[in-house]
């Protein structure tokens, strides 16, 4: 028997573009000092990241060779990455070869470093009400004349869209490096264009330029509406202020929601007209009557996924809002200067009302993958016995 321990070194969040290593560690757990104690061997081992689309038959009309539920093979001892998954597999990288014929005395471990960059043209981790897409990194290993064996350690990716240049550039060679430090300046390499991604980001959505705007019905002006920017990080928080005092009409509640808006491609769609599938993200509700000013701060989750386009799917991000106003004036309650006893204010009994509502679209982008793992469902850690 050999363990097998695969553990992504930084962690199990990913921009797309950036490195992946990963430590591979074979052992024969058997003590030396048992009796029946015995050397194991095994033929090779393989490594490669692949990524899984599976989408939902009732909402997505995909054609029969896209949709199928399963890989099979003629043989087990066909290396297939994805085998037994669901759905397909839209995107690998190619395997690359930890070692072949190695043998493990009792007691005796042995590991190996497997890296390789994440697809940068890949679609992001997202599994939503109609598709689903899901990283792994597979590591195959087989014994001689035995079927493969299979470790998958799932994985995050997040993705940044409609940026005018990628996130981590390839540099040319202009010059004979030295094959020594080969693997440190490749290292260094990754970590500077990891934070020049992470400026990128900090950048993109620091700008401030406050966004004015009315909230009307058909009865007349209810509020000034603010909000100093539509571009928000993974971990930020949404701030919005209300400005009562310059409404015609009283608003006697609001309520703010962030929502992500799910919409399959037409002709993927499964019924003509599908709307999309919105879920919410976050809420807040504020009972406002005789209020001057108000606020919001909604917080972005460090576990959604950002904006984004396929072929298929569209994730569009969005602040929904909700208004219940009077449809008469409201009599502000009269506290007299001179009043010797408490006094207590009643409310009128029936308010007749409108209600309506309002989309602001907003930009939700990635965020430090080492902060977006304290969130994460993954360990980026996994292993099997063989």
């Amino acid at each position: 028997m050999i363990e097998v321990v695969a553990s992504i070194a930084r962690g199990p969040v990913f921009l797309a573009g950036e490195l992946m290593e990963c430590l591979v560690t074979f052992r024969n757990p058997m003590s030396h000092l048992s009796t029946s104690a015995t050397s194991e061997m095994l033929a090779w081992a393989s490594a490669q990241i692949h990524c899984q689309f599976h989408a939902s038959e009732s909402k997505v009309n995909l054609p029969s060779r896209v949709n199928k539920q399963d890989v099979q093979a003629g043989s087990d001892t066909v290396l297939i990455p994805n085998r037994g998954e669901r759905g397909q597999c839209v995107l690998d990288t190619p395997p690359k070869i930890l070692f072949c014929d190695l043998r493990l005395d009792p007691g005796e471990s042995k590991t190996y470093s497997y890296s390789e960059s994440v697809p940068a043209d890949g679609p992001p981790s997202f599994r939503g009400q109609s598709v689903k897409y899901v990283y792994k990194l597979t590591i195959g290993c087989q014994r001689v004349n035995s079927p493969i064996k299979l470790l998958r350690v799932p994985f995050r990716v997040l993705v940044l869209q409609g940026t005018p240049e990628p996130f981590f550039p390839q540099d040319e060679e202009v010059s004979p490096s030295n094959p020594f430090l080969e693997e440190e300046e490749a290292s260094r390499r990754d970590a500077l264009n990891l934070e020049r991604a992470l400026d990128m980001l900090t950048v993109s959505t620091s700008r401030r330029c406050p966004h004015v705007y009315n909230i009307t019905n058909v009865r007349g002006k209810v509020a000034k509406f603010c909000i100093f920017k539509t571009l928000y990080r993974l971990g930020e928080d949404i701030v919005g202020t209300f400005n009562f005092s310059d409404g015609d009409i009283p608003c006697l509640q609001y309520s703010v929601s962030l929502q992500s808006e799910e919409e399959i491609a037409r002709e993927y769609r499964r019924r003509p007209g599908q709307p999309p599938a919105v879920t919410g993200h976050g809420r807040q509700m504020e009972s406002c009557l005789h209020t001057a000013s108000s606020h919001f701060s909604i917080p972005v989750p460090l576990n959604v996924t950002p904006g984004f386009g396929t072929d298929v799917a569209t994730l569009r991000w969005r602040l929904h809002f909700e208004f219940v106003t009077a449809r008469e004036p409201a009599e502000p309650p009269v506290v007299l200067q001179d009043e010797s006893k408490a006094t207590v204010w009643s409310g009128a009994e029936t308010v007749e009302v409108d209600t309506f509502s309002w989309d602001l679209a907003i930009k939700i982008l990635p965020t430090n993958p080492a902060l977006a793992s304290y969130e994460s469902q993954f360990t980026g850690s996994n292993r099997i016995q063989i």
